[in-house]
């Protein structure tokens, strides 16, 4: 009985899936009950007529995020690697990009990127400056994450494959990268989701997506809860994989030091 009780991270996956599943009993039961204390008159049948409106908006919030998700890795590497370059131009635009955006509040971002130099680039694709958006958001602080991975490779590692006379980008592909892969696996994770639910802040572009899509059933049936509960839904259907997606790549690059 007593090792019933004790959760381990090697325990059976039914034992797991029961504390799960007790918890979740435990909550939706506690909403149950906060709810009857307001006496909420539920309005489903309103808001179900537009389903096709949350599917399409869910869809293209998954577009832009896939794109992002994407995009942004590739932004935080090349900003990540011009960190650590021996030349100072290089080094100097990515600490000063890094800085720049996340010093300043994403929703700024959004309206002097679109507003402004999206313009000014003849840019008038809605979709495709939201995900460029995200990516340079995002690409700052995956930079800082992949920076951190990189440097916590001790030195001495290498000098070593210099010494054995591994080149500059076999050394990064053969001795630092896949130490400090692991590293960065779970900010990277928690950084992938919040730029999923980042995405949110597309709709003060007008961006048909999840959360607009939401604030217009809103709008239209008077309906908040109800319009607002399904966005959380289809937000954690997104993230939720990539969460799950970390923990077992954690686990399999994870080693004895």
């Amino acid at each position: 009985m007593d090792r019933f009780w004790r959760l381990r991270a090697d325990s059976p996956v039914w034992l797991r899936a029961a504390y799960s599943a007790a918890i979740l009993l435990l909550l939706s039961v506690g909403f149950y009950f906060a709810f009857a204390q307001i006496a909420y008159h539920w309005n489903w049948r309103g808001v179900w007529n537009y389903r096709a409106r949350f599917v399409s908006g869910w869809f293209t919030t998954l577009g832009i995020s896939a794109l992002s998700l994407v995009l942004s890795t590739a932004i935080g590497l090349l900003a990540a690697l011009a960190r650590r370059s021996s030349v100072l131009l290089l080094r100097q635009s990515a600490l000063i990009y890094v800085e720049l955006i996340r010093g300043t509040p994403l929703l700024v971002q959004i309206l002097i990127f679109f507003y402004i130099v999206a313009n000014a680039m003849g840019l008038h694709s809605r979709f495709l400056a939201g995900v460029l958006i995200l990516s340079l958001f995002a690409g700052a602080y995956i930079s800082e994450i992949i920076r951190s991975g990189i440097e916590s490779v001790g030195a001495s590692q290498r000098e070593s494959a210099r010494a054995i006379g591994l080149t500059a980008a076999q050394t990064y592909r053969h001795v630092i990268f896949p130490q400090a892969f692991r590293q960065m696996l779970p900010p990277l994770s928690g950084q992938f989701v919040s730029l999923v639910k980042d995405s949110s802040l597309l709709s003060i572009i007008a961006i048909n997506e999840f959360t607009l899509s939401a604030q217009q059933v809103n709008s239209y049936t008077y309906s908040a809860l109800e319009s607002y509960l399904p966005l959380a839904i289809g937000y954690l259907i997104v993230t939720l994989p990539l969460s799950w997606l970390s923990r077992s790549l954690e686990k399999r690059f994870r080693y004895e030091t």
